[in-house]
């Protein structure tokens, strides 16, 4: 595996992929065409140098992706409005009224901020509310810790599965399996054709879902030596920590996203594991919408030639043996692994 700064998300019937400022969005439109949009975003890390060092950059662009990854979910709902004749509602008109061309932006802000408080209390206090059940026959803080961060990981994993039931995620959770084959294909020297990606494998070290896998694991390492005496104290601790534990996370995932060594690929095997509940096989046309999304932000032709010298004679021996230029899917299980805190990291020119 070859890293190649490029990454993103799924959205709606599409995938976002972004490279550096650039991103692009493209989405299969309810016709059945391909829509693609392409933008431009600048992240805090760049415009402030001070924020780009290390454990400081991580955190912040954990926020660069959810503002380029709300603009993209905003952008591929457009074409899947239920009833775009229908007459919005007072409090719509006068929302309207008052906020104007900046109501968009108000309401994704609002999203986020509401995003990020509930997963705050789902994720990080709720587990801890739960473990102090346990405290009168468990006296040991080591193994309250422990408890508390394994409860974090069973929340986590019920939320999981509980959304994966409704139809919509589904489909997304095959788009985000496509980007993952799509950025496995070029990062093992392949050409980006629907047959190679579909070979591909859909797990990648630099997932967001990694992300989050190493974030809880992290938090128990940190619960376990920082102590204090009581509930309240103890709240305000999983809550100002939070930065903290995102900047090392990111550092990790950023030196995994980059290393392909043995004790690289075992460190990051749980978050891979984890991936299994928020990736899917895709179909091909979810493939050529990934593949869409790469070219339009990504020159991965000259990126081959760059990284793989002779991926061109490569691609016309595997096609002249019969394989239709697929590749051999368990290689790459072992040596790839990739939402997208995902495309926080691509747009540092880092990871996906």
């Amino acid at each position: 595996m070859k890293y190649s700064g490029i990454g993103g998300q799924a959205v709606i019937e599409g995938i976002m992929m972004q490279n550096g400022n650039d991103y692009a969005i493209a989405v299969r439109k309810p016709d059945g065409d391909i829509e693609v949009k392409k933008d431009t975003y600048v992240s805090i890390t760049r415009k402030h140098k001070f924020l780009g060092l290390p454990f400081i950059r991580g955190i912040f662009s954990f926020i660069d992706s959810m503002v380029v990854g709300m603009r993209a979910l905003t952008w591929s709902c457009s074409f899947f409005e239920d009833d775009e004749e229908a007459q919005p509602s007072r409090f719509e008109a006068w929302l309207d009224k008052v906020f104007g061309e900046k109501l968009e932006g108000i309401l994704m802000s609002v999203v986020m901020v509401f995003s990020f408080v509930m997963a705050i209390g789902i994720f990080m206090v709720l587990p801890l509310l739960i473990a102090r059940f346990c405290k009168s026959f468990i006296h040991s803080e080591t193994v309250m810790a422990i408890l508390e961060g394994v409860i974090r990981i069973v929340i986590f994993i019920a939320y999981i599965k509980l959304v994966s039931r409704m139809e919509d995620i589904k489909r997304t959770f095959m788009y985000h399996g496509s980007e993952h084959k799509c950025i496995n294909c070029i990062e093992h020297g392949l050409e980006l054709t629907v047959d190679n990606v579909r070979a591909s494998s859909k797990e990648h070290k630099r997932c967001g879902t990694s992300f989050i896998m190493i974030v809880m694991i992290i938090s128990i390492l940190f619960f376990m030596v920082i102590r204090v005496d009581t509930i309240w104290l103890r709240i305000v601790s999983r809550i100002v920590l939070i930065p903290v534990i995102a900047g090392v996370s990111y550092e990790f995932l950023r030196f995994a996203g980059r290393h392909d060594s043995k004790l690289v690929n075992i460190l990051s095997r749980p978050g891979m594991w984890m991936q299994g509940l928020t990736t899917t096989e895709p179909d091909d046309s979810m493939i050529e919408v990934a593949i869409a999304a790469v070219e339009t932000v990504f020159d991965w032709r000259n990126y081959l030639d760059e990284t793989f010298p002779g991926w061109k004679e490569n691609s016309a021996g595997i096609q002249g043996g019969g394989t239709g230029g697929a590749c051999d899917e368990k290689k790459h299980k072992g040596a790839a692994g990739h939402d997208h805190a995902a495309a926080a990291m691509a747009g540092n020119g880092e990871t996906e």
